[in-house]
């Protein structure tokens, strides 16, 4: 059988923690509801819980968390909603982005800032240059932002850049126009409030990652609730497309 050469770039190192979580964090609206309490008040506890995901990343020596706070559909949501979410989101801007900064944390967001106020804008701006050279965890929050946009965007900065100068496309150079391409793909990704999609979240990123999926409300979404996702990843096998007798014979020596 004739072997030619893999379009795919080479596998990434494994490490029993993963480097990269990404998360979607759904469950605030039917959390607040269950308690028979406005949606909004589980937007602004899921916020308190955003805090304590940090905390325990950082704890477990994880170097990227990413959340999808706000997709592009999101916008489909009765507006006295999103107008309440865009409020908690500057607010949440204002208090955290010096907290941020004293713990070390790296403040990125991604997706289409063009919706959003300009208030908003401003203290994104803000907030990233201001902790640009942290390097304790790079904390990247979603917002307005959607997977499908994402490779959209990519393609047309690569295509004005190609016409400027002619370049030959491959994987590696298309993601270095994605929004995330200062990060590596996500080793894992948790997705609360017991749904079974991915939602046009990091749809080129997540082609290799691991997918765990709890019925936990995002609320109640806690440390040892991260710690059982990062377990489970911990008793994948990790192929990226070669066998368990590869993956084995790859393993470093143990002692």
């Amino acid at each position: 059988m004739l072997e030619g050469p893999s379009s795919t770039p080479p596998s990434p190192e494994v490490n029993s923690v993963p480097t990269h979580i990404a998360i979607i964090m759904d469950g605030n609206g039917r959390w607040a509801q269950n308690r028979y309490m406005p949606r909004i008040a589980g937007h602004k506890q899921g916020v308190e819980t955003v805090r304590g995901v940090i905390k325990a990343c950082m704890e477990r020596g994880v170097s990227f968390l990413t959340l999808f706070a706000f997709s592009s559909e999101n916008w489909r949501r009765p507006s006295d909603e999103v107008a309440s979410l865009m409020q908690l989101f500057l607010g949440a801007l204002e208090q955290e982005i010096s907290k941020l900064h004293e713990n070390g944390i790296r403040f990125k967001v991604i997706g289409d800032l063009s919706r959003f106020e300009p208030k908003i804008v401003e203290f994104i701006d803000i907030g990233e240059k201001l902790t640009a050279n942290n390097s304790q965890l790079t904390f990247t929050i979603a917002a307005n932002y959607g997977g499908r946009w994402d490779i959209m965007q990519a393609m047309r900065k690569m295509m004005a850049q190609s016409i400027e100068s002619p370049i030959q496309i491959d994987e590696e150079i298309f993601s270095k126009y994605l929004s995330m391409n200062y990060a590596p793909e996500p080793d894992l990704f948790i997705r609360t409030g017991g749904e079974y999609r991915i939602s046009n979240f990091l749809l080129w990123q997540l082609a290799y990652t691991e997918l765990y999926f709890t019925n936990t409300l995002w609320p109640d979404f806690d440390a040892q609730e991260l710690e059982l996702a990062i377990q489970s990843y911990q008793q994948r096998e990790r192929r990226f497309g070669r066998t368990s007798e590869q993956v084995q014979i790859a393993l470093p020596a143990e002692g």
